[in-house]
């Protein structure tokens, strides 16, 4: 089928809906399809309130062509901080960094918390599976973060980015490995790993030992050659991938010198593409069933017959009959990794994690 641009609903807010699938189908009727959207949209950036209405509006959407799982991108709520130095080098912070830091921590959400409890209710309201990418604060630490929610309007877990990629490293605390969750859903078993943390082939094996099917990549990476690693993924997985990219142009950052762009500023306009999308829905064979978009800002739909998993993996199962244990084997340590505990007569735990 052809990749084609669907009329969107006139409310001043829509966006282009990038499709593969067929419209007038009900794709309730089959048990064996999942029809999929990953949303290719900025961040309202420093207005995390703003950016929730987004988000609801753009689910909205979404569910209305009969999405029943919406993947949103990295760091959505809470923003993707692309360009900005922090104020850092090596031996100093400057001050103005540290601001920008404060006003970041602000930004992002306490999982849980109320913005958390909105993407539950969101996720209820619509009746689709919500896999949403946000900036986690815990205390002072600030974690990139996917969370997930089903259609009951129930919060399904986290998962935490493990390896923050060049100096995201300042701003970002590491995930261990007690949060890289594959959720056994009816429309089928869902996990996700962020941008660069795809390319850790350890990581993938976990989550393929766990049976991922539906692989979900939220990215900040809009580079062609992304597309080269989300179709290995597809491939070596057997899984469906669905990576979410936003598509953001200067104008959707704070103007200078609230926010600047370190060393490219001067060259850009409001309306300079800093972020071009690349969003993409691929199959457990590489085939792309929608996208890649880089043209604004859209939703990217596709239907997932489930079917193919079972296709692919009679060629190759990576965990399954194409795995040499007695040769090559990984071990997860998949507990907390807490920097303080706290023993007490009572054995229960103290602080944070009780």
């Amino acid at each position: 089928m052809a990749l084609v641009p669907s009329d969107p609903i006139d409310d001043g807010h829509s966006l282009p809906l990038i499709a593969e699938v067929n419209m007038s189908s009900d794709s309730s009727s089959a048990a064996a399809v999942v029809r999929a959207t990953v949303v290719q949209a900025s961040t309202v950036f420093y207005d995390t309130p703003a950016t929730l209405d987004k988000a609801e509006r753009l689910l909205a959407e979404a569910a209305s062509y009969g999405s029943q799982l919406v993947v949103f991108p990295e760091a959505f709520v809470g923003g993707y901080p692309r360009g900005s130095t922090f104020g850092v080098i090596i031996g100093n912070r400057t001050a103005k960094g540290k601001e920008e830091f404060r006003k970041y921590h602000a930004s992002a959400i306490d999982v849980p918390g109320p913005e958390v409890d909105r993407l539950a209710a969101m996720a209820g309201k619509y009746k689709v599976y919500l896999v949403m990418g946000v900036i986690e604060r815990d205390g002072y630490t600030l974690y990139c973060t996917v969370l997930f929610f089903d259609p009951q309007g129930h919060y399904l877990g986290k998962h935490r980015k493990v390896m923050p990629t060049a100096l995201e490293r300042v701003i970002w605390g590491f995930g261990d490995g007690s949060t890289i969750p594959v959720f056994d859903t009816p429309i089928g078993k869902i996990g996700a790993a962020i941008c660069w943390e795809n390319r850790m082939p350890l990581l993938r094996t976990a989550m393929y030992a766990k049976g991922v099917e539906i692989y979900c990549a939220p990215t900040a990476d809009s580079r062609e050659i992304w597309q080269a690693s989300m179709t290995h993924i597809a491939l070596e997985g057997g899984c469906f991938v669905l990576s979410a990219n936003q598509f953001c142009r200067r104008k959707d950052y704070p103007p200078p010198p609230e926010y600047d762009f370190a060393g490219i500023d001067d060259d850009l306009n409001p309306d300079s593409v800093v972020c071009a999308g690349g969003s993409v829905i691929i199959s457990p064979s590489g085939n792309v069933l929608a996208g890649p978009n880089y043209d604004g800002e859209a939703l990217i739909s596709a239907d997932l017959d489930l079917g193919e998993i079972a296709r692919a993996k009679f060629d190759f199962d990576v965990v399954g009959h194409y795995s040499r244990p007695e040769v090559l084997s990984l071990i997860v340590r998949d507990h907390p990794n807490n920097p303080v505990t706290f023993a007490s007569t009572s054995g229960k735990p103290e602080g944070p994690y009780k």
